[in-house]
């Protein structure tokens, strides 16, 4: 493979809007579909959603699929058919494997649970990365990350990689992808790690990478056969990036 980034701007991505729902999307999904842009390496899903107070996705199904939810904003409340149910907030990580098929919902209702009302949207991200093999048992799995330590350069917060086995990170079901997040000041750099496959989204705030320039609020770049790249927050941001030693087949 060549060395290629190849970089999808904010204002390029499909979008969906149900009035209680924004939602953007880096590849085909729903009704939007392009041939050319159905995945990177391993990752077909990144979503970047905004769901008002009182409103969500009402139950649905997913089958054979790792499906991971960082929360940037606000609270999400998720309950699924195999009895999980929570509530998750910026720094918790959540993994739910579909598996053999699940149903599952996502509401910005954490209000009925605590008793204190509010206005606020939540804003998350949510990437879906193909499993290692179908069928598996359904599974579901949260851990919260501490501030600090995401404030420390590029952590792993959701990995299948036997390299990460021992970090503070949830399980995903494919040994070849990890999903890590910085949080970085203006003027912090964290360096990419080198894979055949990375995926770089900027959900909140601005950053300079390193040889290409500036990227904005909801930029993205697709890294083909490259890496060891700095990327420099411009002002308070957030980056996930995932690092993938495979891709689909063909």
């Amino acid at each position: 493979m060549s060395p290629t980034i190849d970089i999808r701007r904010s204002a390029d991505r499909f979008a969906s809007n149900y009035g209680w729902l924004d939602s953007k999307h880096s590849f085909s999904f729903g009704g939007h579909h392009d041939p050319r842009n159905t995945h990177h390496g391993l990752l077909l899903v990144n979503n970047d959603d905004i769901v008002d107070a009182g409103t969500g996705f009402d139950t649905h199904p997913h089958r054979d699929m790792e499906i991971v939810t960082w929360v940037l904003r606000g609270s999400l409340v998720h309950q699924d058919s195999e009895g999980h149910n929570g509530i998750i907030y910026p720094g918790l990580a959540q993994r739910m494997s579909a598996g053999t098929g699940i149903l599952h919902s996502e509401k910005n209702d954490s209000w009925r649970l605590s008793g204190q009302p509010h206005e606020e949207p939540v804003h998350f991200v949510q990437m879906w990365v193909v499993p290692d093999e179908q069928g598996i048992t359904p599974g579901y799995e949260q851990l919260e990350i501490d501030h600090a330590r995401l404030s420390e350069g590029l952590v792993p917060v959701a990995s299948g990689m036997a390299e990460h086995a021992d970090d503070t990170a949830i399980r995903i079901k494919n040994k070849y992808a990890a999903l890590k997040v910085a949080r970085l000041e203006a003027g912090q750099s964290v360096e990419l790690p080198e894979a055949p496959f990375l995926h770089l989204f900027v959900p909140v705030g601005s950053v300079t990478l390193e040889g290409a320039g500036p990227l904005a609020t909801g930029d993205a770049v697709r890294f083909t056969a490259t890496g060891g790249q700095k990327v420099t927050a411009t002002e308070a941001a957030e980056i996930l990036v995932w690092e993938m030693h495979a891709r689909i087949a063909a």
